[in-house]
Parts: structure tokens; C-alpha cells; sequence
């Protein structure tokens, strides 16, 4: 049956061919470069000019391809400015952080990795934070995304002091809920911001402050006689 086909084929022209897949990974990769190239030229205006002041269409211009383009490749200046915080958590240093505060048994080295790793994280997008925490006051789609990025941050932080409860660390005052708290308050973004950006301290230099604050805000004090934490 199969040799017949093959044989009306060669004897008939408009026999029709099979279809054979479509596969075009040049066009595929051509995407995926445009749509980077759509967010590195948000990212550098939005941080040099304000969310607010850069439109689509500066957006294009920047990135050297047309308005249409943008809209059809990434969506508007909202779903932009999601997408470059998506691309932040995806590489946050929070996996390894948390890694690191389960592998340990000592509540003070729980505190310095954690003071590190949201350091590390503040340190490396505290910009693109701060347009989208200005952004957020009057871009609904912006205030969403910051409120999902800091619940995630906070859900983090809760490990952290699930942890220390797991060292019977935590100062016997406290809740879970004041703890994961006290840790927002100290190693939040607003305070790394605070420290850093507006108050102009080294990097070095908060995250030591901010690790020896929350040791004395959140541990038990030490036992005189063992030197231990009690």
C-alpha cells in the first residue's frame, strides 16, 4: 500500500506531501533576545528616569525596536516592571540562605547568614526595589507585585524564625509572629534602603549592626556559667 502511495505521488504532482514539523529556533531565540532586550532597556530607564517619566515608547526607542513589539513581547510598563522583579526573585540569594540557616545549630550564625543573604539581595536589586516601591503609589499593578515580593520575604524570614524556635533560641518574650517581625523590621528592604542608600553606610558596616541588633532583640542572653545560649 505504502509503495502504491509513493508510486501516485511520483505519477500525480498535486498528490498532496505529508506535513513535516515546523521547528524554528532561530525565530524562537530571535524572541527571546527581543524580549531581553525590552527589559534591559526598561530596567536602565526606569532606574535612571523613575517609573513614572518612561513611556512604551521610550521603551522602544531604547531597546530599538517598535512600539508594537513591546506590547506584543513583554505587555505594557506594569507587566514589565512584574517581570524584572520575577526575574530578581528568581535570582535571589534566598535558597542558599535558607540552605545555610537549617544547616547550622548555632542561633548566631542562623542571624549572620540570614543578615547576609538579604543583604546580598538588597545589595544587588535595591534599585529596581526602590522604583518599584515608588511605582506603587500609583501603578495598581506595581503595588501588587511589591505586596507578592514581600510576602515572599516575609514567608522567608518565617523560616528563619521557625529555626531559631527549633534552637530553643528565641527569647521566651516573644511569639513567632513578633520574631518573624522584628526580623522584617531589621532586614527588610526599607532598612537596608534606609542604612545604606539614604544614610550612606557601607554594606559592611549595616549588615554587622543589623545582625548584632537582632541578636540582642531576639536571642536569650547568654548563660554566665556555661557561656552558652540559655
Amino acid at each position: 500500500m505504502q509503495q502504491q502511495r509513493a508510486a501516485r505521488r511520483e505519477d500525480d504532482p498535486q498528490e498532496p506531501r505529508p506535513r513535516r514539523a515546523y521547528h524554528a529556533p532561530r525565530r524562537a531565540q530571535a524572541a527571546t533576545e527581543t524580549r531581553q532586550a525590552i527589559l534591559d532597556a526598561a530596567a536602565r530607564l526606569f532606574l535612571d528616569e523613575g517609573y513614572a517619566n518612561v513611556t512604551v515608547a521610550a521603551i522602544a526607542r531604547e531597546a530599538g525596536i517598535a512600539v508594537p513589539t513591546v506590547y506584543a513581547s513583554t505587555g505594557g510598563k506594569g507587566a514589565i516592571l512584574s517581570t524584572l522583579m520575577e526575574q530578581g526573585m528568581q535570582s535571589s540569594a534566598s535558597g542558599e540562605t535558607l540552605a545555610s540557616v537549617r544547616a547550622t545549630g548555632a542561633p548566631r550564625a542562623v542571624l549572620a547568614a540570614t543578615a547576609h543573604g538579604t543583604r546580598v539581595d538588597n545589595e544587588r536589586h535595591h534599585r529596581l526595589v526602590r522604583v518599584m516601591a515608588n511605582a506603587a503609589h500609583t501603578d495598581e499593578s506595581a503595588a501588587t507585585t511589591l505586596a507578592h515580593t514581600d510576602e515572599a520575604y516575609r514567608d522567608a524570614l518565617a523560616t528563619v524564625t521557625a529555626r531559631l524556635r527549633e534552637l530553643n533560641a528565641l527569647r521566651p518574650d516573644l511569639t513567632d509572629a513578633q520574631a518573624t517581625d522584628i526580623l522584617w523590621f531589621y532586614l527588610g528592604h526599607r532598612s537596608w534602603h534606609e542604612l545604606t542608600t539614604e544614610r550612606g553606610w557601607p554594606w559592611d558596616t549595616a549588615e554587622g549592626w543589623l545582625t548584632e541588633q537582632l541578636t540582642t532583640a531576639l536571642l536569650r542572653p547568654l548563660d554566665p556559667q556555661s557561656g552558652a545560649d540559655s
